[in-house]
């Protein structure tokens, strides 16, 4: 089968499966006389529980679609969704919309299979291109559905409950193509190739150690950052589950031990986290300021807009003269900082253009800074080491994301209004942005430091003269060069 087969079919799929005309109003819906459910019922009963299964069902997940190859867990997020939507449609009551939740964290999990599928099935000279297509093609889903779904509420006049309907059909069309998709004979951990397993470099203790001296003792460069070498070899074409979770920790505690990896991880994790937070409640925020009972909204216009934004600053990524390796933490700082004054603006201004602005300058923001987290951290890795630490970043957010839902949503917890859960996600990206600052300062202060123990060092030698050079030499029993004369 060509290159061009399983990418096109995935592409069908990833493309039909985020056409959602009716997520940009959600929340609408199900305050709406359509569910008929309580502000309360849907912000803290019913949202939290996608954060639980989510978390829940992230690692296991991931174990199983290696070991079963991709295609089973393609299949499985597709029939997740189409479920998902036919209950969104049918079902009533706080708990069928709680396991409604349940199942789409079940399709959001398994989202690992569709980025993951395509390197089993092509060559890696091929992978940056396939990457661009399938991750450009969601978001251009993604948007579509978010336009259509705006243009039907307001030029057609349809009902919410209509956009639910084209989303389900949608959901149904991204059903199909994973059948046609071809099964992968080999996977990353469980079902290695030859080739991967012959790949692995000679000493790659040897190279680690030096990649972490040079990491200690260096600035790092402006444009790459210290390779870290391939996973342990396990000698087999098929590994154990054990054997798996081995290789996977100890391929932890070396990827964490380099310092820039771990400082754009700890952003990845700490933002992505605050970023769920934000835009799985920000319509319930809009709800309050502009109730869709009483008005027009344009949920789906900002949606879109924020969406395209936040494409075109990933594809700006690299024309920025930045150097992220010297300039990266202060740049964290900055950038964080703007999130945080987006999340106040959108929580004390009650007005609703105010916060549809806000909203989408802060998409546009983390979707530009977690392109470079993801160029600086992969830059480092190989596809193996990739998948490990982006899934162990993620699986960090959520269990954070988890907690902050526990304590300040959920109705077991405080329970907050969502005016005040806006205005502790404010501080918290303020917190963030104050941890980077300092990392930032530390770094800069480290660096010149450095640089002028060099200098010294430098001026030390140069300033030597002959005799104190030959006074040195017979002093430590070494014999004086003898001088030449002519």
């Amino acid at each position: 089968m060509s290159l061009l087969d399983p990418t096109l079919l995935l592409c069908v799929s990833g493309f039909f499966s985020n056409l959602r005309p009716s997520e940009p109003f959600l929340t609408a819906y199900l305050m709406g006389p359509d569910k008929n459910l309580t502000e309360t019922q849907v912000v803290n009963e019913i949202y939290p529980v996608w954060t639980y299964s989510y978390l829940a069902l992230l690692f296991p997940v991931f174990l199983i679609t290696d070991y079963l190859r991709y295609k089973p867990v393609l299949l499985l997020q597709a029939t997740s969704l189409v479920v998902t939507y036919v209950m969104l449609l049918k079902a009533q009551g706080t708990v069928a919309m709680q396991l409604l939740e349940f199942f789409f964290g079940l399709a959001t999990a398994s989202e690992v299979a569709y980025y993951s599928y395509i390197y089993s099935v092509v060559e890696p000279a091929h992978y940056q291109r396939v990457t661009g297509y399938c991750r450009s093609i969601t978001l251009f889903g993604s948007a579509a559905g978010s336009l259509m779904g705006q243009l039907l509420l307001s030029l057609a006049k349809a009902q919410l409950v209509h956009l639910v309907i084209i989303t389900l059909s949608s959901a149904a069309v991204a059903f199909v193509a994973p059948w046609f998709l071809p099964m992968p004979k080999r996977s990353l951990f469980f079902h290695k190739s030859a080739e991967a397993v012959e790949e692995r470099p000679r000493s790659s203790t040897a190279l680690l150690e030096k990649a972490e001296d040079s990491t200690a003792r260096l600035p790092p460069n402006s444009q790459d950052a210290p390779t870290i070498p391939s996973t342990s070899d396990t000698g087999k074409h098929s590994s154990g589950v054990v054997e798996v979770l081995k290789i996977l920790l100890d391929d932890f505690l070396k990827c964490y031990r380099c310092q820039s990896l771990l400082a754009w991880s700890l952003w990845w994790a700490l933002a992505t986290c605050g970023y769920f937070q934000v835009i799985n409640y920000a319509q319930a925020l809009w709800e309050n300021v502009r109730p869709s009972q009483d008005y027009e909204i344009y949920n789906g216009y900002v949606e879109t807009l924020s969406t395209l934004l936040g494409a075109l600053a990933a594809l700006l990524v690299g024309y920025l003269p930045v150097c992220w390796a010297v300039w990266g933490e202060l740049a964290l700082f900055l950038f964080s900082l703007l999130m945080a004054a987006c999340v106040f603006v959108m929580d004390t201004m009650r007005n609703i253009w105010v916060c549809y602005s806000s909203y989408v300058l802060f998409r546009a923001t983390y979707m530009l800074l977690i392109t470079v987290a993801t160029y600086q951290i992969a830059a480092s890795l190989n596809m193996q080491r990739y998948a490990l630490v982006f899934g162990v970043n993620t699986f960090i957010a959520l269990l954070l994301q988890t907690l902050l839902t526990v304590v300040v949503v959920d109705s077991a917890g405080l329970g907050l209004d969502v005016f005040a859960q806006f205005l502790i996600y404010g501080g918290y990206f303020a917190v963030i942005s104050g941890i980077f600052l300092f990392a930032g300062i530390f770094k800069l202060a480290y660096r010149r430091r450095s640089k002028q123990q060099e200098e010294e060092e430098e001026e030390e030698v140069s300033d030597n003269s002959p005799a104190e050079t030959t006074q040195t030499l017979l002093n430590s029993g070494t014999p004086a060069p003898i001088e030449r004369t002519q």
